[in-house]
């Protein structure tokens, strides 16, 4: 997988591709990054990349131009199966999306600044627009963070034990069951006798129904989204 992402700060971003989880992939070379300052696609002195919005109001608006060079010529190199404007307004980020993002070739992202893109990106040159959360960000590069993470770390190979990943929250639309590891007795604080029992068909049952519970009382959306 490659991913190009389109940013005014790329050293906002650098940080977490070089740890963790995100560096190993990328050592492996499971997946490619590389961020594109939009600057270095503006044509004046000044690498202007916002202007005043038409008709007036406050904020500034990122100009159309210097996105649509920079998108086009990525796309001189390759096809995408995506291009993806981070937006507070866009679809909610959930596991489905990040698990079929995790399966495609190619990916841009977006990130956005001040008010936003001018509307005539998100009509013509954008496929998907993707929210992190009903929130709104200084930028989208902690957002553009968070998809990536999401998508890399389901990809085969990525992880060290690949079951992992199916068994986090949401992969099957419940929360994820309670977890322990040793010590079994701590403070007097014990691990549910079941899961010291050996009997890995209780066991199974024992998370199934926890699962089921945590999301009732935590997410009960969850479980009327199924309905």
């Amino acid at each position: 997988m490659q991913i190009d992402i389109i940013t005014l700060f790329p050293e906002l971003l650098s940080s977490p591709f070089e740890a963790s989880i995100l560096k190993r992939a990328i050592k492996a070379q499971k997946v490619v990054v590389n961020f594109h300052n939009l600057r270095d696609y503006t044509q004046n002195k000044q690498k202007q990349v916002d202007d005043y919005p038409f008709g007036g109001g406050a904020g500034m608006v990122m100009k159309i131009k210097p996105i649509d060079l920079c998108i086009s010529q990525l796309k001189k190199v390759r096809a995408y199966d995506e291009i993806i404007y981070l937006s507070p307004d866009g679809e909610q980020l959930s596991q489905g999306i990040s698990n079929t993002l995790s399966t495609k070739e190619n990916i841009i992202i977006l990130c956005g600044h001040y008010k936003g893109v001018d509307q005539r990106v998100r009509d013509h040159l954008i496929t998907r627009e993707i929210s992190i959360g009903d929130f709104v960000l200084s930028g989208g590069e902690l957002a553009a963070a968070v998809l990536c993470d999401s998508i890399i770390r389901l990809i085969p190979g990525v992880l060290g034990d690949e079951s992992s990943a199916l068994t986090d929250s949401y992969q099957d639309g419940l929360l994820a069951p309670p977890i322990y590891t040793r010590p079994a007795n701590y403070k007097g604080w014990e691990v549910p006798k079941i899961l010291t029992s050996g009997n890995t068909p209780e066991v199974e049952k024992w998370r199934e129904n926890q699962a089921l519970e945590k999301t009732k009382n935590t997410r009960p959306d969850l479980i009327n989204d199924t309905d």
